[in-house]
């Protein structure tokens, strides 16, 4: 990370530029989010890019992950006592419905500096305990118990990456689920479907109001 990376206010900017409101799918959870999606992305692209940040996907609550929350909140028996990660966290959604749903700890990661700020902010929001790790964990093998993954099928090398290292987790013993409205590189075959939901999306960065995502475990 460069310098002038290194000296942003993220906390200041997140706080700037959204607002604490209920998720469409979970209101039981509320995030900081960009109400003019396109606003922010423009802004970041316009202001950040030149010091190498990646998108603003923190300051959205993106179909898989709104899935994989509403499921983890009407069903919690998967999570509770257990020690969850919430992989590729953004906003911390899933991890913040993990410990509402009782988990025993919750971990969520994120490469992105600006999403491990506004996971602990929407986490303290929330009045929950999450452990943010700034960190790319893909290869590893912590111990957890239950892995979730929102929308992270959208890239085909970060796809086959991830589902990679997920079987690995899976075919140990970890019980992995993913949350996911259809994104080009699902594996499928790979997949047991649990749930499916009609989920609201920011309509400025999906290909519709509505997007039906669902929930699924990965076969071990």
């Amino acid at each position: 990370m460069s310098a002038s990376a290194a000296g942003l206010d993220r906390r200041g900017f997140i706080l700037e530029h959204t607002n604490l409101l209920p998720v469409p799918h979970a209101p039981e959870v509320s995030l900081h989010v960009a109400q003019e999606a396109t606003e922010l992305w423009q802004k970041t692209e316009d202001e950040l890019a030149t010091i190498g940040l990646p998108p603003p996907f923190w300051a959205f609550a993106w179909a898989g992950g709104q899935a994989l929350a509403r499921y983890l909140l009407d069903d919690p028996a998967i999570i509770r006592g257990r020690r969850v990660l919430d992989f590729a966290s953004g906003s911390g959604l899933v991890a913040i419905a993990a410990a509402k749903g009782g988990a025993a700890s919750v971990e969520a990661c994120d490469i992105d500096a600006f999403a491990a700020e506004a996971i602990a902010l929407n986490a303290a929001a929330n009045d929950v305990g999450v452990l943010v790790r700034l960190d790319d964990l893909v290869g590893r093998d912590e111990g957890w118990e239950v892995v979730c993954a929102g929308d992270v099928c959208y890239e085909r090398t970060m796809a086959e990456s991830v589902i990679a290292w997920l079987s690995d987790l899976s075919s140990r013993g970890t019980q992995v689920l993913i949350g996911d409205p259809g994104r080009s590189y699902l594996p499928k075959h790979r997949l047991e479907p649990l749930a499916s939901y009609a989920v609201p999306v920011t309509r400025s960065l999906e290909d519709a109001e509505i997007k039906n995502s669902t929930v699924w475990r990965l076969k071990a």
